[in-house]
């Protein structure tokens, strides 16, 4: 048998001359004509975004990813707190003021649905509290929430928010990193990417999650996704810090401090001989962090030094314990930001058995009991840090987000004492550097159930954050498996009229 017999009928056709000729005939062509249309200038330029812009990539040392680099334009926020609340507080319950609620109470107007994400829906339900003026603006805040209702002054409301989804975990996952899907970088993860962090004994983004633990889509809030992984946030709290910080007792400081040299020498020599290997660099610089942490945690999570006056204000003792836990994560995020970390991301509530009100704000039954649980735990803590920071000047440059997923009904649900999944209207607020002050922004209908002014997506509501962290949405990607990718995907618009 000959070698031509033995092959395929594919493989003997490329064998055949008068084929080998005319493909390498075409490819020679496509080469020349590729050639002369860049000559003349007629080739498509660079890379583009899908809105024609050009993309801006930041030059990522990957020996020193952390190191603090310029952002797009000049802003005055240089660090972000976003404060994340799991489980979809009830915007008619909390900000958004609805007196048709009141008005039409235990009926049902036509138009509304029937069924909704859980099952039949019931009648209109008016607040489960008292709204009140507040502040010298006179915006009315429900009795829920006392403490950050003295503050509105300092506010800027959005009013008008909706989101792609009615679930829990696709909820988290949109609002914290634009993509419904898991596997995308959050919103911590790109702004350190960009900005770096200006302390390098500490991470650059912190995630403190609530005393009870994870919220439903876990890590994935403040993972990396696709972008190296230096870049995720490193998650502890006041009661709970990094693991393996402390040296053996076995091993002394000498002994220790020659161990991370030696190691430093062949870490450095392990990357001369693979210079190009970003997770190898981001692994090594991962560690080298972790050695700085060992004193720059203990130091930042000590709060002996912290007066009886702030403690006080910030509700450590006498109330829940829940409260205090919660009251020490807002007291070490404080201090984080006073160190310089330019993420940190703060949750109110959890999710390690579903929630349902009782770990986080999803209030399907009885929202009188548990959105009044979880305001007891949130609503002095979140007041006291947003008050301590503006006293220390950190509010001239950094912004806060308070967030949740979306809103709830503002009729009740059959069971006649929860409220269901709301993504068609929901309430967020921002505060601090760059943004107006006493100002709300877009509207829902009179029941608070549908946005109709200046409706506001999850896209643009990222658009605008990251535009007053000095960054363009269209031009910060990351390019992963043939795509520029970005936070807000192909979408998004910033939100002029909240810029201060």
């Amino acid at each position: 048998m000959s070698h031509s017999e033995s092959l395929s009928a594919i493989g003997r056709r490329l064998l055949d001359r008068r084929r080998f000729l005319g493909t390498a005939g075409l490819s020679t062509t496509g080469l020349a004509l590729a050639s002369l249309l860049q000559a003349d200038g007629l080739l498509a330029d660079d890379a583009r975004t899908v809105g024609g812009k050009a993309p801006i990539r930041p030059d990522v040392n990957p020996d020193r990813p952390y190191a603090p680099r310029n952002p797009h334009f000049e802003m005055p926020a240089r660090q972000v707190l976003v404060i994340y609340c799991p489980g979809a507080v009830s915007h008619v319950d909390t900000f958004d003021h609805k007196p048709e609620l009141t008005r039409l109470h235990g009926k049902k107007p036509p138009g509304l649905p029937a069924v909704t994400f859980e099952g039949p829906s019931g009648n209109i339900a008016k607040p489960f509290w008292e709204f009140r003026p507040q502040g010298e603006s006179g915006k009315m805040v429900s009795d829920l929430l006392p403490h950050l209702g003295q503050q509105v002054d300092d506010f800027c409301f959005l009013h008008a928010l909706t989101t792609d989804t009615s679930a829990h975990p696709q909820g988290e996952n949109f609002m914290n990193t634009g993509f419904t899907m898991e596997g995308f970088p959050s919103f911590g993860a790109w702004v350190t990417y960009a900005l770096g962090t200006e302390n390098q004994e500490l991470p650059a983004f912190v995630a403190i999650n609530d005393p009870r633990g994870l919220a439903r889509s876990g890590k994935n809030n403040f993972g990396n996704g696709f972008l190296p992984a230096a870049f995720q946030g490193t998650d502890f709290n006041a009661k709970n810090p990094p693991n393996n910080l402390n040296r053996p007792g076995s091993l002394t400081s000498a002994a220790d401090r020659r161990t991370v040299e030696l190691l430093q020498r062949l870490n450095a020599r392990h990357l001369e001989r693979f210079p190009g290997d970003a997770d190898l660099a981001g692994r090594i610089a991962s560690y080298e962090l972790a050695g700085k942490m060992q004193t720059s945690v203990p130091d930042v999570m000590d709060l002996a030094g912290e007066s009886k006056s702030t403690l006080e204000a910030y509700g450590v003792e006498g109330g829940s314990e829940l409260r205090g836990s919660y009251a020490r994560n807002c007291i070490l995020a404080r201090r984080l930001l006073e160190k310089g970390v330019r993420v940190v991301q703060l949750f109110n509530g959890s999710d390690p058995a579903g929630g349902n009100g009782i770990t986080n704000w999803d209030s399907h039954a009885n929202i009188a009991k548990t959105h009044a649980m979880q305001a007891e735990i949130m609503d002095q803590p979140t007041a006291a840090l947003l008050a301590d920071m503006k006293e220390r000047g950190l509010m001239d440059n950094t912004l806060v987000v308070w967030a949740t997923e979306f809103g709830r009904m503002p009729f009740l649900q059959a069971n006649g004492t929860g409220r269901d999944h709301n993504p068609g209207a929901f309430t967020c607020f921002l505060t601090g550097a760059g943004v107006k002050r006493a100002f709300s922004y877009g509207e829902s209908d009179e029941f608070g159930f549908k946005s109709v002014v200046d409706k506001t997506t999850v896209y643009d509501f990222n658009a605008t954050i990251l535009h007053l962290m000095g960054l363009d949405h269209e031009r910060l990607t990351y390019y992963h498996n043939g795509l520029e990718r970005r936070l807000t995907n192909v979408h998004g618009h910033v939100v002029h009229d909240v810029l201060a």
